[in-house]
């Protein structure tokens, strides 16, 4: 599908509508391209929008009677064309309209906010176009969200990131920066001692700063990958640099079933650890192959009942609605497998298709987003009703049918750290490859990041500009204090 732009500055959220109904590669030239399907968007005295679908042609237009001037305003009216045009004449309606921001439930909390629950609730439906269903879950995960927001709201308080980039094999759909242990494994020894140097170098900045530590994330990648020697090296040395005594949570994620063991659980329950994740992604053998995960079902179930005897009364699971090959009924019994083990967190994410994962550049075939969408309401309906209440929520780039992710969790048992990263409640220090530090200011009006470099081997050979670069921290709370903070 080719997209083109004339007159106005709004390609990227173009772009990024079409793509919910035409998820494969999307061309946006200046030209109009002779015998191929295309959207032409158009701003003059009106706003004009023409879909050149399956031999014919189809315009719409908003005439701008009152002479509106706002981008904003221009854009959504822009949108709201586009999307009609395009449910017409494919007969699929998103259920988030004309929404693709990454936080919906941050919009609905600032519109409720502005104009009150009930106008900010018509808000969604009637002007983003956004379906009932997903409008009331918005909200509910904005109720949810908000007291955690607020209890994490003290301009001192901040999270600490660990990262763990290696895995055991690469999921056919991941991107993420992280090396299979086949091939770095000889990298692991060194990337650890590197990593306990930037965490001592980063609890002397916290305290100089004074800042409270709140919550512990250690992710990946897949941290259990490392030996338990390694792991309880790392455990250690962030109880050596880093004061924990105001510690909310403390997570391990311990992902795939099949990286670990006694000995690794009882280090993360030494270690402080209150919460693990163990990731089955679905309850499906066969899935699970197609996906290129080297476990079973069985290793999931033995995984859990493994975390129990050491102690874990706070574990989350992923599941993965839309994966390929996966159906429906199968992601019912992956969703009854689940539940019926009862953790205490149950996050559901949507297959997103990254354009670096196997999954594209294989050009498999994969789920329609309506599929997806079938599984993500049969998830909310099945968890409903056991107990859980979704409690955070984001949305990723090219997701099937621009779906969502979301975090459910028993009363209580609501992951902190999920919420004060997605909702930006306060700086977090990061340390580890292709962790991104990310300061915010005491009054929480501006916020600035830090990279550090993405792959283990840069992490290593650049360590020295990695640490230059954390100097800046203290000039970014140097212009902020006054007095101290």
């Amino acid at each position: 599908m080719y997209l083109i732009n004339r007159n106005h500055k709004f390609h990227y959220e173009m772009e990024n509508l079409l793509r919910i109904f035409f998820p494969e590669k999307i061309i946006v030239t200046d030209e109009i391209p002779e015998g191929e399907d295309y959207v032409l968007t158009e701003l003059s005295d009106r706003i004009t929008v023409t879909l050149h679908f399956a031999g014919e042609s189809y315009t719409a237009y908003y005439i701008n009677e009152e002479n509106e001037t706002e981008d904003s305003i221009l854009e959504r009216k822009m949108a709201v064309l586009m999307f009609n045009l395009l449910k017409e004449y494919t007969g699929y309606t998103p259920p988030w309209g004309i929404l693709t921001g990454v936080r919906p439930a941050k919009l609905m909390t600032n519109l409720i906010k502005d104009m009150g629950e009930e106008a900010a609730l018509g808000y969604f439906i009637n002007e983003l176009k956004v379906s009932e269903e997903k409008t009331a879950l918005a909200r509910l995960v904005a109720k949810a969200e908000n007291p955690i927001i607020k209890a994490a709201s003290e301009p001192e308080s901040f999270s600490l990131y660990i990262s763990i980039p290696f895995c055991p094999t690469r999921c056919s759909y991941c991107s993420f920066i992280s090396h299979s242990n086949e091939s770095a494994k000889k990298l692991i020894p060194e990337y650890v001692e590197k990593l306990c140097e930037e965490l001592k170098l980063t609890g002397d900045i916290a305290r100089n700063v004074k800042l409270k530590l709140e919550s512990i994330y250690i992710g990946g990648g897949t941290p259990t990958v490392l030996s338990a020697e390694q792991l309880k090296k790392i455990t250690d040395c962030v109880k050596e640099s880093f004061e924990l005594v105001n510690i909310k949570e403390y997570t391990i994620e311990a992902g795939r079933p099949d990286s670990v063991t006694d000995e690794k659980f009882r280090v993360m329950m030494e270690s402080g650890c209150t919460r693990i994740s163990i990731n089955p992604q679905t309850f499906n053998d066969s899935v699970l192959t197609e996906i290129g995960r080297k476990h079973t079902s069985q290793m999931t179930l033995d995984a859990m009942e493994l975390a129990r005897k050491n102690g874990f009364s706070n574990i989350n699971m992923d599941l993965i609605a839309g994966l390929p090959t996966d159906t429906l009924d199968s992601f019912k019994n992956t969703l009854d497998t689940a539940l019926s083990l009862s953790p205490e967190n149950i996050t559901v994410h949507t297959l997103a298709l990254k354009r670096s994962s196997n999954i594209v550049t294989e050009n498999r075939r994969t789920n329609s987003g309506a599929l997806a969408s079938d599984m993500l309401s049969l998830a909310q309906s099945l968890l409903t009703e056991s107990g859980y209440v979704p409690y955070y929520m984001y949305r990723q780039s090219k997701c099937l049918g621009n779906l969502e992710n979301v975090g459910w969790a028993k009363k209580g048992y609501e992951g902190l750290y999920n919420v004060y990263m997605m909702e930006e409640c306060h700086t977090v220090l990061s340390v580890g490859a292709g962790a991104v530090i990310k300061l915010k200011s005491p009054e929480g009006k501006e916020i600035e990041r830090i990279f550090n470099y993405k792959y283990p081997y840069e992490y290593i050979s650049g360590f020295d500009e990695i640490l230059k670069r954390k100097e800046y921290i203290y000039e970014f709370y140097e212009k902020f204090r006054q007095g101290g903070i």
